[in-house]
């Protein structure tokens, strides 16, 4: 079993948060008739406020989390971080081998919910209560090649954390939050049939620039990964590629920015590499007021569009009223607007690949071991 906890680093790649408001947290407790509870069972919602820790059980699965070394990102992850921070607990989620084990360990009263993609029938077996993950928003989850069966699993219905769980899940598909989420995490942002050529590519370019991905992401405590990630989306792991606006190189630096980053040679792969990792890193510094894991994407949108345009969409999500900080309000922001503005669009478009390519070169043996 693998087990993380929701505290932030760099390296982590959790993403968008969005939360219950602790009013409207306290209203739904409220209205839960306590008299009628039978003080004989043992809820999970006491365990988890008395010992301040949401525990949480899901099989890893391109819809529910994803395992980046001892970090965790996914649609299923995300949204049970952000259940627990709306609750102000500590996130523990652990990956199962599968989901018969996941249901066992919440009807033992080992953990407070399951994420899972079995059946109806099988909970029900089991005698356990479930609802869907994104309150029967289904479209949501099919448009973005996500499994439609996402549910989250609880030993009783009348436990106050089922009908929490409830409310909050409800309550993120009226204002959207639950369709900004999964629109992040899109299976479908690179074409299935485009999985072949990637797959041809990387494997033929990946040994040749490995080794200089490797030094350059030690140096820097970033992922090597990550940085190839951002290489392939960049230029196909290509050191000659070059734009019509005059980008060139693996990374694609500017040849402002490749002299600022002290790259004499935009197209000598060694340099490139370490001039893409050290502008990123430039950007995590830039942005230090946004908390990780989120300041990665904050970070990665900063490397495509320039810092300065954050800066700008930062200010008008303060002057909405909403956190300028939170990276599902950022994400939101360019989402809500790509249709009018083409830099937004490709923003969306970048981030949401690199998320793809990296869990594509992660889920990849001879990738990883080349």
């Amino acid at each position: 079993m693998h087990s993380s906890s929701s505290s932030g680093s760099r390296l982590s790649l959790n993403s968008l948060t969005f939360s219950l408001p602790l009013k409207a947290l306290a209203l739904t407790v409220a209205l839960i008739p306590f008299h009628t509870i039978n003080a004989s069972k043992a809820y999970q919602y006491d365990a988890v406020v008395n010992n301040n820790k949401l525990t949480v059980v899901g099989v890893e699965n391109p819809s529910t989390v994803f395992k980046d070394g001892q970090y965790l990102h996914g649609f299923g992850y995300d949204l049970a971080r952000n259940y627990a921070d709306s609750m102000n607990v500590e996130l523990v989620f652990t990956t199962v081998p599968d989901d018969a084990t996941a249901l066992k360990l919440v009807d033992q009263g080992k953990a407070n919910f399951a994420i899972t993609t079995t059946s109806i029938q099988n909970i029900e077996s089991k005698k356990l209560t479930s609802f869907s993950a994104t309150c029967g928003d289904l479209y949501s989850l099919q448009k973005n090649g996500l499994n439609t069966q996402l549910s989250w699993v609880f030993k009783h219905a009348d436990d106050p954390l089922t009908q929490t769980a409830s409310g909050f899940v409800c309550q993120g598909k009226q204002s959207g939050s639950i369709s900004q989420l999964a629109s992040f995490y899109n299976r479908n942002v690179v074409q299935a049939e485009s999985w072949d050529s990637i797959e041809r590519d990387l494997t033929k370019r990946m040994p040749i620039y490995k080794a200089s991905f490797q030094r350059t992401a030690e140096k820097y405590d970033l992922d090597w990964h990550f940085l190839a990630a951002i290489g392939y989306q960049e230029s196909y792991l290509k050191p000659d590629s070059i734009s019509p606006t005059g980008v060139r190189g693996i990374m694609m630096l500017t040849n402002s920015t490749a002299k600022a980053m002290g790259v004499s040679n935009r197209t000598d792969p060694a340099q490139s590499i370490q001039g893409g990792a050290k502008y990123y890193d430039l950007m995590l510094s830039k942005f230090e007021e946004v908390p990780y894991p989120d300041r990665n994407w904050y970070a990665l949108v900063a490397y495509n569009m320039g810092p300065g345009a954050v800066d700008q969409i930062q200010k008008r999500i303060s002057a909405q009223g909403k956190d300028p900080n939170n990276w599902v309000n950022l994400y939101s922001y360019l989402d809500g607007n790509k249709a009018q503005n083409g830099r937004y669009r490709q923003a969306v478009q970048y981030v949401t690949r690199i998320r793809s390519y990296l869990e594509y070169i992660k889920n990849t043996p001879q990738l990883v071991n080349i």
